[in-house]
């Protein structure tokens, strides 16, 4: 292959295969969330509760320590592969991915030895009950973090499937299935053999990822003398690091704070709320890994057209099973939330408020996603770092007078603030109509013409 073969013009992103990622992206959401589901109500009944709490303490705290340890450059590399392709620098592309795999893997080991050091001085001084399961069990983390750079790496090539299956699908089916021969042996499943086979089977999985992944890497980009951005690299990756633990604060404060403010009994049924509040941004989510590195690519050939007729097309795509999902939890409440426990169904109108939020984070688009493909991270920041000062507030104000609903008004309001700025910032910068209503009220938008 030769570099002036290695991409062709702005024609050659295609709206049809959009929707294929997008329908391939979507069966594995659904089936990863089935999976998982079916992987906790089995692992919980087979442990017990302590050790399964053991088990998900353990596993909470390596799935967000991924975040730092991953340094911000599995979201870095989808935008820069997208430009680099655009610009046809094979170098920089190579680098980047080389680059970024040895970052990774320096920063999660050095965190995981940190950890490991805090665990131990923890101990020393007082006897912790997690230090043992913590000092197995953190070694997932390395694995986890380069196993995120892959997805991006691999959802930059439009490889959705080699993205997520791996991690969203194997990776809990055999857990499953292992937990399930552990367990059978003497009726009893610790927390500590099944993490150091959860440790086996990832560090397998990642194996396998990574070496298919470089393949469809070479397959589509001849070899060369990589070139290496460093500082461009990790500066862009600081600031989406810094907007992804301001969305984590945004995202994750109003449980906290209902727990400390009125108790873990009404934190544990505010948290059931916020995961089936959830359910309608699961197309806003999936669209988001499929169009962020065409986002980029169109706006790095300056095709605003063409960026308005796949952002349309993306919101064709969300505003359907977003309606559906909310209409269905707005009029089915209480028998929702009965599935967790009779005591739950006090939470339903904590989850219309939730879910209303949710139902206006969707419609209004991918406007955080846009923001970053584009190159306008910077603009952006400051609207994540407000709203999560102020869902903070707005909880501390709301949460003493109005329990668990105040919880979810601020939470609420909070995230359509940051909707409609975003939004505004969008328009601004970016040149497009991000939300659904560019597709109802603009009639030229619905007839999308296939680029090919």
């Amino acid at each position: 292959m030769t570099e002036s073969t290695f991409i062709e013009p702005t024609t050659n992103i295609s709206l049809k295969s959009f929707n294929r990622d997008a329908v391939i992206a979507l069966s594995i959401q659904i089936s990863s969330v089935f999976i998982t589901y079916l992987l906790q109500v089995l692992l919980a009944r087979w442990m017990g509760r302590i050790e399964y709490g053991i088990y998900e303490y353990v596993t909470a705290w390596t799935l967000f320590l991924s975040l730092p340890a991953g340094l911000g450059l599995p979201r870095t590399t989808v935008r820069l592969i997208a430009e680099y392709k655009v610009k046809q620098d094979l170098g920089s592309l190579h680098g980047l991915v080389q680059g970024s795999w040895l970052l990774i893997l320096m920063g999660s080991l050095s965190l995981t030895a940190m950890v490991v050091g805090i665990v131990l001085s923890i101990n020393y001084y007082r006897e912790f009950i997690y230090a043992i399961p913590l000092l197995v069990g953190i070694w997932m983390l390395p694995l986890q973090a380069l196993m995120t750079l892959y997805k991006g790496v691999a959802t930059a090539l439009e490889k959705i499937a080699l993205a997520y299956i791996p991690s969203d699908i194997l990776y809990p089916i055999l857990v499953l299935a292992g937990g399930f021969i552990l367990w059978r042996d003497d009726n009893s499943l610790n927390s500590l053999p099944l993490m150091i086979l959860a440790e086996v089977i990832l560090f397998v999985i990642a194996t396998v990822q990574f070496f298919l992944v470089r393949s469809k890497f070479n397959q589509e980009f001849e070899p060369t003398t990589p070139t290496y951005a460093y500082r461009e690299w990790v500066e862009l990756s600081l600031i989406l690091l810094i907007q992804q633990s301001f969305f984590i604060i945004l995202d994750q404060s109003d449980i906290l704070m209902v727990g400390s403010l009125i108790g873990p009994e009404s934190a544990g049924i505010y948290n059931a709320a916020v995961k089936t509040a959830q359910w309608p941004g699961l197309a806003l989510l999936t669209l988001n890994i499929v169009a962020a590195p065409r986002f980029a690519s169109f706006y790095a050939q300056r095709n605003i057209t063409g960026l308005q007729n796949l952002v349309s097309q993306a919101n064709l795509w969300i505003l359907i099973p977003t309606v559906l999902i909310s209409l269905y939890l707005l009029l089915f409440t209480q028998s929702v939330l009965s599935i967790f426990g009779s005591d739950f169904s006090m939470a339903d109108w904590t989850l219309k408020v939730l879910v209303i939020g949710r139902m206006v984070d969707a419609l209004c688009g991918s406007v955080g996603s846009l923001m970053v493909m584009t190159g306008h991270q910077n603009q952006s920041l400051p609207v994540y770092g407000c709203c999560a000062l102020i869902n903070i507030v707005l909880n501390a104000i709301a949460i003493p007078y109005f329990g668990m609903v105040g919880a979810a008004i601020a939470t609420s309001i909070t995230m359509i603030t940051w909707n409609i700025w975003l939004s505004v910032l969008v328009i601004k910068y970016v040149k497009v109509n991000p939300s659904i209503f560019s597709v109802l009220f603009k009639p030229e938008n619905k007839s999308i013409v296939e680029v090919e």
